[in-house]
């Protein structure tokens, strides 16, 4: 692959990017700062975290809480809601500016007593002496929610910094296991882990370089947990460079051909194996296979082998037959990415956020795409998009919204049809959180609802990031 220097547009340095994953029925894993929902109080509905990174705590600024939304069978709402920092009732540590809690987010049960829990990073957090070293928090779900929690170790050397900059999760057959990304690695804790946060064991992965993000999910359908690290932008590619299941030990090593930022696992084309989704929302500096003006995104096929790490990915963006719009400079298309059977054709579609997207005239204001999955064929065939200015959807398309920003999508009201969520980073200067609830082919936005930092309960500050995550 010819060397060239990567590139990106503003919306990525503002809205920055996610993940969200979907997996098959051997275990549950998402991360990044809004994960798929899942059941914390054990009502039977999932739930749905929000991110509020940046958001001010007791007078401190910067740092960062979470919000709650609890399913019912009427959806969410604001008053069925819990805003939790590390100034909350049985949440390790002490609220301080800058430590950015929440800014990532998983959803696991790693104690196997039904109830999701929280796995939350705060990579600002001061130790001792060592600014931003970061810190990683478990939060045990009950029938009460989130009220207890437990701080998590790592495997990193003391100079490493930013750890929980992401985080994954996962609770399956093969047990359990988290994954803390630094700056610079990767922590992988196995279970069981204990109520006091002790772990089974905890590996350093240090084979990817500077760190991006982290995923788990079922690629061969063994039901067990395949790795999916994502390393930060790198010279000669458009995005990071993609580790599925690596180790330094591995010649050559398990990187495959491909680049981007964001990734997400579901079952796209039906066959039963989970397959990889990799937003790839930066400018490359010349069009090739790993990369498009406006973004793009990549999908390896799992089976029974997994992913292939020599074949090249199937590749969608906005210049795709079937997708709408078209692929513009800093659209960002692919910053956030996320699979869910929407339309319960037992397909996986994929929900993407193009945030640098222009409404008209509102440069930045953002956008959602949904591809349907496909069990032979091209992809892109009956994909359709939203704005804040479609029919139905609350609110109105301005300028610097970053609406996409983060993307996720479950079934919160249990009638078996995923709603979607979608963040919108710079909402009115503070973000704002969006709910789509499912429909027959697309979702339904006339019942659509959208929150902002004062339905929550969370005190005005510019910036917060509500629904949004940190420039990385």
């Amino acid at each position: 692959m010819t060397a060239r220097t990567s590139r990106r547009g503003p919306t990525v340095a503002l809205a920055a990017l996610t993940v969200a994953a979907v997996t098959l029925s051997g275990g549950t894993a998402s991360a990044a700062p809004m994960p798929v929902p899942q059941d914390i109080n054990g009502d039977g509905y999932r739930d749905l975290v929000v991110p509020a990174p940046r958001a001010t705590v007791n007078g401190h600024s910067f740092a960062g809480a979470v919000v709650v939304l609890y399913g019912s069978a009427k959806g969410v709402s604001a008053t069925k809601r819990a805003v939790i920092s590390q100034g909350s009732p049985g949440v390790p540590g002490a609220v301080e500016e800058g430590d950015l809690f929440g800014a990532s987010s998983a959803l696991a049960d790693l104690d196997k007593d039904g109830y999701a829990d929280l796995v939350a990073g705060s990579p600002g957090e001061t130790i001792g002496s060592r600014k931003q070293a970061g810190a990683v928090t478990v939060l045990w779900g009950s029938e009460k929610g989130l009220v207890s929690g437990a701080g998590l170790p790592t495997a990193a050397p003391a100079d490493e910094k930013q750890a929980g900059q992401d985080v994954a999760a996962w609770s399956g057959p093969d047990g359990t296991q988290v994954l803390i990304v630094h700056r610079n690695s990767t922590t992988r804790l196995t279970g069981p882990v204990s109520r006091a946060g002790a772990v089974g064991s905890a590996v350093l992965h240090d084979e990817t370089g500077w760190m991006r993000s982290a995923t788990f999910g079922d690629l061969n359908g063994d039901k067990a947990a395949d790795r999916v690290l994502v390393t930060g932008r790198m010279g000669g590619y458009s995005g990071g460079l993609i580790h599925v299941n690596s180790s330094l030990m591995d010649h050559p090593p398990r990187v495959l051909q491909g680049d981007g930022l964001t990734s997400a696992v579901g079952d796209v084309n039906g066959d039963g194996y989970g397959d990889l989704v990799v937003g790839d929302p930066d400018e490359p500096d010349a069009e090739g296979p790993v990369g498009h003006v406006g973004g793009a995104v990549h999908i390896w096929f799992g089976s029974a082998k997994g992913v292939s790490y020599t074949a090249a990915p199937l590749t969608i963006h906005q210049d795709t037959a079937g997708v709408p719009g078209g692929g513009e400079s800093h659209d960002a298309f692919g910053a956030s990415v996320a699979v869910a059977d929407l339309n319960k054709d037992g397909l996986g579609d994929i929900v993407i956020g193009a945030p640098g997207e222009a409404v008209g005239t509102k440069q930045y204001a953002g956008a959602v795409t949904v591809v349907p999955g496909r069990a032979t064929g091209a992809l892109g065939a009956g994909a359709y998009g939203f704005t804040q200015n479609t029919a139905g959807v609350p609110g109105g398309a301005e300028a610097s919204d970053h609406f996409g920003s983060t993307v996720t999508a479950g079934d919160l009201n249990r009638d078996g049809r995923p709603e979607i969520a979608v963040g919108a980073g710079w909402e009115n200067d503070e973000g704002g959180i969006w709910v789509l609830p499912g429909g027959t082919s697309q979702p339904v936005y006339a019942s659509s609802v959208a929150f902002g930092a004062a339905d929550l309960g969370l005190p005005p500050a510019s910036g917060m990031l509500l629904g949004g995550v940190l420039q990385q």
